[in-house]
C-alpha cells in the first residue's frame, strides 16, 4: 500500500472521473486557480535600474504565473523569441527555467505597435508538455532596443517522467479509437445497423501530459460519425505510452450551438481552376464587386472572382488578402457535417453565378450571408486590433455552407481548425451563417487558436466559447450601430428564427446575471466537452458587464490584449480575470474603471477558489478521484471506485471501502504500472480490468484479503463487468470492436462462457444476480438482425430470450434481481427519450417504470437496481442544455413512483445500487469529481 508522507495509509486522490465524467487530466484544463496581483500601470524603472516588479507565484511550479510592471532590457538578439529566451536564461534566479533555449520553442510573436508578445512552448526532454506555454512581453525603446514589460504562463518545472514509450503509434491509434467506439456505443446503445461507426486515427507522435511528475502519452487525433446523431466526430485522444490507456479525450469540433491541428486552409478551389494548391493563389482570376441578397431581404455589395475555366463568378474575395489569397464560400449543400469536419473533401467547389448578381440559391443557402459577414469580421479584427486574418499572418478564410444532418436539417456551425462550416437551419432556424455573431464567433475560435489557443474542454473551454461569444456580438453590434444598452445586445443567434421573437430565438445570453457559485455546472468531457457551452456565459458575462461600463471601443482592447498578450492554453476563469485586468492595466485603466471590471468578475462569482463555495447535499466516500473513463461499484456493505495518487501522474488504483465510513480502505489493485479501472463488487469480491501494453486483464480479489487472481485476458473490454457470488460477467470485443459477452466462476475462470463477437452475432450489456445473466443479443437471421433481452441460468446453461423487439428498437443496458429483469431500450428512433423496462425472469409482465414518450419521458442511460429499488440515470427532455437537462439520477419505487436521488448541480454519473435506497455515484457538481452517497432519496428539487 502506498504510503503518504507521514506514513499513513491513504488512498491518492486528485481531480478527475467516470466514463462520460471529468477527464484525469482535468487540473489541466482550467479548474486549478492562481491568484495574480497587478503592478501598478505607473511602473517606470529604466533599463539601467531594473524595477523587480509584481512577481506571482505559479501553482504547483517554481515559474512565475505573472511577472509585470517591469522595464528591463533584453538581450540582444536576432529574433524576438531569441530576445524573450535569451530573457529567461539570464533571470534564471526568478523563472527557474533551467534552459529555455532548450525547452521552450517558438510557438509564434504577435506584434501590436510597437509592442512584442512572443509564445513559447514548453517541451520535455525534447517532447511536446501539453499547455505547456510561457509568453514574454517586450517593447521596442527610443533607442530601438527591447525592453522586457512582463511574463505569464504556465512552465512546468516538477516533471520527471521518463520519455521511453512502451506501446507503439499503431496500438495507441487501436486504444483510441477503441475508446471513442466504446463511448459511442456506451451513448448509442446497440442496434439493428450492420455497420459500425466509420472511426480513424492518427498519431501526432508523444506528448508529456503535465499532471504532477508527468504522463508519457500518445496524442492521437480519432475522425468519424456519430452514428446517432449524425454529427462530425473528431475527438483529441491521448494514451498513455507506457500503459496504453486513455488517459485524456475531448471533441476539437468547436461549435456554435450546445453539441451534439490548425492549417492555413487553403484549398483547391475546384480541379478545373487555376488555383495553387499549396498558396490558394489564382492566376487567372480577375476580382470584381458583385452583389447579393442576404436572408434578411438586405442588398449587400460583395467581392467576387471571375473564373474563366468555369465560366462564373466565384464568391471569392482577394481584395482584402495578399498573394492571391481569399476569404472564400464553397458549396457544402447535401453534404453531411460529419464528412466535413477536420478534412477537405477533394471534389469540393466555390459558389458559384453566372452572373456577379447572385441568385436566390445563393441566398437561401447561407451563401451570401456567409460571405458579406466573414468580411465584415476580417475588416472588425483588421481595421480595429491590426489582426491579419485569423492567424495575423494573412490565411485564407474558407467558409463551407449547407451542411446537412444525414440529409436532414441541420441546426449548428463549427470551426474545425482549418474553415468554418454552416448548417443548413431548419423550419424556424435560418441557414446558421445568417447571423452576423454566429459567423463572428465561429471566426474567433480561429483567432483564439492562432494566439492563447485555449484549450477546448473544461473552463479554458468555456473561456473559449466566452471569448467567441463576446467578439461575435461585439462585432455584430459595431456593424449594425447596435448601443450596448440594447437589451438584446447580449443575445446570440437571436436574428435566425424566422417566426420566434430574438429572445425566444437566442442560444445564449451573455447579460443572463448567472453567477459562478449558483449555476457552475460541473460536467465530464463527454457532455459538452466539459461545459464549454454551459458555462461559457459566467466569463462572457463579465466581460460584456464590463462593455457597458468601460463603452464597446475600450473593452474590445482589454479583451483582445488579454487574448492575444496573456492568455496560454491551459487558463480558467481566475486566470481570465487576472490577464483581463492585467490587459486593462496596461492600457492605462486605473482608479474607478478598473474597480468596474473588479466588479464584473465579482459579480460573476469569478474571484480567488471560487469552486470552494459549491456545496452539495450527499456524502463524500472518496474525494478528488482523478481517473477518466472508471466506473464505481456498490454491493453489501462496500463501495469500490478507483482512484490516482495526488498529483495524477500515477497509473490508477482500485480502493474499497464500508458505505457506512467506518474502518480504513483497502487497496485492492497491486502496484504493477497497469491502470486498474471499473471495478465492481458484490460485498465479498472486488472484480475490476486492469490495463496494460499487452490488452486486458479481468482481476478479482477477496475483501476479506487474499492474493489477486486472473479470471481473464484480452485485447479489449467495454465498461460493463458485474460479479454476484462466484459468477461474473463482462462485456469485451474482438479485433475489429465486434461486441462480445463473456461469463465464468470465480473458482474456475478457464471453463468460461463467451456469446457474441462475430461478424454476424454481437452481444453486450451484460449483468448478473442470484445465478443469472442478463445481456442484450443482436443475431443475423436471413435477411435481417434479430434483437433480443436475453437470460442465461448459469447452473443449467439454458439461454432464452426474455423479449424480442422490432429492428427499429436499440436496446441498452440491463439488470436483474431474484425476480425481474429491467433494460433500457429506444424504440423510437430520434425522439431523444428511451424507456426503462421490466419483466418478470421469464420475460411476463413486461411494464415500462419509465416510458419513451408521454409527460415526463426521459433520456435514461445508466441503470441499476437493487433487490428494493431501481436507479437510473437520466437527462429530461427541456428545450435547451442547461442544469436541468444534465444527468441526474432518480429511482423508483415500488409502486412506480419516481423521485431525484440527489438534488446537486451539474452531472451524477456511474451510478450503482447498494442495499435498500442506497445508490453511490461519481459527482461533478464543483468541476471535481467525488465519488458520494446518499442512503436514500432527496425527493424533489426546486
Amino acid at each position: 500500500m502506498r504510503r503518504s508522507r507521514n506514513g499513513s495509509a491513504r488512498p491518492r486522490r486528485l481531480r478527475g472521473t467516470a466514463p462520460g465524467g471529468i477527464s484525469g487530466a482535468a487540473a489541466l484544463l482550467g479548474v486549478a486557480a492562481l491568484v495574480v496581483s497587478l503592478a501598478p500601470a505607473t511602473a517606470t524603472a529604466t533599463a539601467a535600474e531594473p524595477d523587480p516588479g509584481e512577481v506571482i507565484p505559479g501553482a504547483r511550479t517554481d515559474t512565475p504565473a505573472l511577472v509585470d510592471g517591469i522595464r528591463e532590457q533584453a538581450p540582444a538578439a536576432a529574433t524576438a523569441a531569441g530576445a524573450a529566451r535569451a530573457h529567461l536564461a539570464a533571470e534564471r534566479d526568478r523563472y527557474r527555467i533551467p534552459a529555455p533555449a532548450r525547452d521552450l520553442r517558438p510557438a509564434g510573436t504577435e506584434r501590436d505597435g510597437d509592442r512584442e508578445v512572443v509564445r513559447l512552448d514548453q517541451t520535455y526532454r525534447g517532447i511536446p508538455v501539453l499547455g505547456g506555454q510561457y509568453v514574454v512581453r517586450m517593447e521596442h525603446g527610443d533607442d530601438g532596443e527591447r525592453v522586457v514589460t512582463g511574463t505569464s504562463g504556465r512552465y512546468f518545472t516538477e516533471l520527471s517522467t521518463g520519455t521511453t514509450a512502451e506501446i507503439d503509434d499503431t496500438l495507441a491509434v487501436e486504444r483510441a479509437v477503441d475508446a471513442v467506439l466504446d463511448e459511442l456505443q456506451t451513448a448509442n446503445f446497440m442496434s439493428a445497423e450492420e455497420d459500425e461507426p466509420a472511426l480513424t486515427g492518427t498519431s501526432h507522435g508523444l506528448v508529456v501530459l503535465p499532471t504532477g511528475t508527468g504522463v508519457l502519452a500518445r496524442h492521437i487525433t480519432v475522425r468519424g460519425t456519430d452514428p446517432a446523431h449524425g454529427e462530425p466526430v473528431l475527438r483529441e485522444v491521448y494514451i498513455d505510452a507506457r500503459a496504453g490507456y486513455p488517459v485524456l479525450q475531448y471533441s476539437g469540433i468547436r461549435t456554435f450551438g450546445t453539441p451534439a491541428g490548425a492549417t492555413t486552409g487553403n484549398a483547391r478551389a475546384d480541379t478545373d481552376t487555376e488555383i495553387d494548391a499549396e498558396t490558394g493563389s489564382g492566376t487567372n482570376a480577375a476580382a470584381e464587386t458583385g452583389s447579393g441578397t442576404r436572408l434578411d431581404g438586405t442588398a449587400v455589395d460583395l467581392q467576387v472572382t471571375y473564373n474563366p475555366v468555369r465560366e462564373e463568378y466565384l464568391l471569392r474575395d482577394t481584395t482584402r488578402l495578399q498573394d492571391g489569397l481569399a476569404l472564400a464560400v464553397w458549396d457544402a449543400r447535401g453534404r453531411w457535417a460529419s464528412d466535413l469536419g477536420g478534412i477537405w473533401p477533394e471534389d469540393l467547389q466555390e459558389f458559384g453565378s453566372p452572373t456577379a448578381a447572385f441568385d436566390a440559391a445563393a441566398t437561401a443557402s447561407g451563401a451570401v450571408d456567409a460571405h458579406w459577414a466573414s468580411a465584415q469580421v476580417h475588416d472588425y479584427f483588421k481595421d480595429r486590433h491590426g489582426r491579419d486574418s485569423l492567424d495575423g499572418h494573412g490565411m485564407a478564410v474558407n467558409s463551407l455552407v449547407g451542411a446537412t444532418d444525414y440529409g436532414q436539417p441541420y441546426v449548428n456551425a463549427f470551426w474545425d481548425g482549418q474553415k468554418m462550416v454552416y448548417g443548413t437551419g431548419d423550419a424556424e432556424y435560418r441557414p446558421l451563417s445568417a447571423a452576423l455573431d454566429v459567423v463572428g464567433h465561429e471566426m474567433t475560435h480561429g483567432v483564439i487558436e492562432h494566439s492563447a489557443n485555449l484549450v477546448y474542454a473544461g473552463q479554458s473551454g468555456a473561456m473559449n466559447e466566452a471569448i467567441a461569444d463576446y467578439f461575435g456580438n461585439a462585432i455584430e453590434a459595431d456593424v449594425y450601430g447596435t448601443p450596448v444598452s440594447d437589451p438584446d445586445a447580449p443575445l446570440l443567434g437571436e436574428t435566425l428564427c424566422r417566426t420566434l421573437s430574438p429572445r425566444e430565438c437566442a442560444i445564449r445570453d451573455m447579460g443572463d446575471g448567472r453567477t459562478t457559485a449558483k449555476s457552475f455546472l460541473g460536467v465530464g468531457f463527454g457532455t459538452d466537452n466539459g461545459g464549454v457551452h454551459l458555462n461559457s456565459t459566467i466569463f462572457s458575462g463579465a466581460l460584456w458587464d464590463t462593455r457597458e461600463e468601460l463603452g464597446a471601443e475600450l473593452t474590445d482592447r482589454i479583451v483582445y490584449r488579454a487574448l492575444t498578450q496573456y492568455l496560454t492554453p491551459l487558463d480558467g476563469f481566475t486566470q481570465g480575470r487576472d490577464a483581463v485586468l492585467a490587459a486593462a492595466t496596461s492600457l492605462g485603466v486605473t482608479g474607478r474603471d478598473l474597480r468596474a471590471v473588479e466588479r464584473a468578475f465579482n459579480a460573476h462569482g469569478i474571484v480567488a477558489n471560487w469552486e470552494l463555495a459549491l456545496g452539495v447535499d450527499s456524502d463524500p466516500v472518496l474525494e478528488r478521484v482523478n481517473t477518466a473513463g472508471s466506473r464505481v461499484g456498490a454491493g453489501g456493505a462496500w463501495w469500490t471506485a478507483s482512484s490516482s495518487n495526488e498529483a495524477g501522474s500515477e497509473p490508477y488504483s482500485v480502493w474499497a471501502g464500508r458505505l457506512d465510513g467506518t474502518g480504513q480502505l483497502k487497496l485492492m489493485s497491486p502496484n504493477d504500472g497497469r491502470y486498474h479501472v471499473n471495478p465492481a463488487t458484490d460485498g465479498r469480491t472486488v472484480v475490476w480490468q486492469a490495463h496494460g501494453a499487452t490488452g486486458v486483464e479481468i482481476l478479482s480479489r477477496p475483501l476479506a484479503g487474499g492474493p489477486v487472481k486472473s479470471l481473464w485476458q484480452g485485447r479489449s473490454v467495454g465498461s460493463a463487468l458485474d460479479v454476484d457470488g462466484d459468477v461474473v460477467a463482462f462485456a469485451y470485443s474482438t479485433y475489429g470492436g465486434r461486441q462480445a459477452v463473456g461469463y465464468l466462476s470465480l473458482k474456475d475462470p478457464a471453463g468460461r462462457v463467451t456469446i457474441g463477437g462475430g461478424t454476424y452475432h454481437r452481444s453486450t450489456f451484460p449483468s448478473v444476480s442470484n445465478g443469472k445473466v442478463v445481456y442484450q443479443d443482436r443475431q443475423r437471421v436471413r435477411a435481417g438482425y434479430e434483437l433480443t433481452t436475453r437470460i442465461v441460468d448459469v447452473a443449467t446453461g439454458e439461454d432464452k430470450a426474455v423479449q424480442q423487439t422490432s429492428t427499429e428498437t436499440s436496446l441498452g443496458p440491463t439488470a436483474v434481481t431474484r425476480e425481474h429483469v429491467y433494460w433500457l431500450l429506444d424504440e423510437i428512433d430520434q425522439n431523444g427519450t428511451t424507456a426503462l423496462r421490466r419483466t418478470a425472469l421469464d420475460g411476463s409482465g413486461a411494464t415500462d417504470l419509465s416510458p419513451e414518450t408521454g409527460p415526463g419521458a426521459m433520456n435514461v442511460a445508466e441503470l441499476t437496481v437493487s433487490e428494493e429499488a431501481v436507479t437510473v440515470g437520466a437527462r429530461t427532455q427541456v428545450p435547451e442544455l442547461t442544469n436541468e437537462s444534465l444527468a441526474k439520477l432518480w429511482q423508483f419505487a415500488p409502486d412506480g413512483s419516481r423521485s431525484r436521488v440527489s438534488c446537486n448541480r451539474g452531472e451524477q454519473l456511474s451510478a450503482a445500487a447498494a442495499p435498500g435506497t442506497r445508490v453511490l455515484w461519481i459527482d461533478a457538481t464543483t468541476g471535481i469529481s467525488d465519488v458520494v452517497t446518499r442512503s436514500r432519496p432527496t425527493g424533489t428539487c426546486a
